[in-house]
């Protein structure tokens, strides 16, 4: 039986939106699209936000008069995929760490994150995190690489929120500053997921892989996106492999 196929756009606005596409393009029964406009995020069955910078994007998207699209998209219950950046956008609470006059958010996941919670971009790193079973069904290694590049953190969860990752703190000064001995780095709530770290800047294609999992399902439940086609973007190459150190 052929693969149904599905339509994930990737927000195309600032960061690491080509990295996601990548990945995304690799996967059978998947076109990809770039989306920068209401009309072309309405063709989409999924969206994926990247990583990058959460200022920026958010100027750019209130310019293009995406914002409202992006909210109704989300609270519609279609699936949707924040990575670092794209995190803090799908909470329903930022703390410390916001910019002066607030960060415009789209909110859906009941969760507070802190922005820039590892520090600054030089206290970026990277590091090997047990893969969580929902990730392990995709088969492949026990662990998984995570990339952190002043990342977020997400400090507090509701009920309706499934934690699928967390970090332990190794610095004594984190500890200290904290006051707490781990962070939550990934979740999920419905068809809503969000990481704080850069599984696009890998080649491991697990975690992509379960997010299109969760596209089919809805798409089964809820039929195709109604928006005309868009057709599917090419990303640029890019002269970094990947797999390889990205801070």
């Amino acid at each position: 039986m052929a693969t149904p196929t599905v339509n994930v756009g990737v927000l195309a606005l600032q960061g690491s939106f080509r990295e996601h596409m990548k990945l995304l393009q690799g996967l059978p029964g998947v076109l990809v699209s770039e989306i920068r406009t209401a009309e072309e995020l309405r063709s989409a069955d999924a969206l994926v936000i990247p990583g990058g910078e959460s200022t920026t994007m958010a100027l750019i998207a209130e310019r293009l008069g995406l914002f409202p699209a992006l909210q109704e998209f989300v609270a519609a219950g279609n699936p949707c995929w924040g990575t670092c950046a794209g995190l803090i956008f799908l909470a329903n609470k930022l703390t410390a760490g916001g910019k002066e006059g607030g960060q415009k958010l789209i909110g859906g996941i009941n969760c507070s994150v802190c922005r820039n919670f590892f520090g600054s971009q030089i206290d970026s790193f990277e590091t090997c995190l047990p893969t969580p079973p929902c990730i392990a069904e995709q088969g492949g290694d026990d662990t998984y690489r995570a990339v952190f590049i002043r990342a977020p953190a997400i400090t507090e969860v509701g009920p309706d929120c499934e934690v699928l990752a967390t970090y332990k703190l190794t610095k004594e000064e984190l500890v200290k500053t904290q006051g707490r001995e781990s962070v939550i780095v990934a979740v999920r709530s419905k068809n809503l997921m969000a990481t704080s770290f850069h599984p696009e800047l890998t080649s491991d294609a697990r975690w992509h892989r379960y997010f299109v999992d969760i596209v089919r399902g809805h798409v089964a439940a809820h039929g195709p996106a109604k928006g005309a086609p868009v057709p599917q973007a090419a990303p640029k190459s890019s002269c970094r492999p990947l797999d390889m150190p990205v801070y």
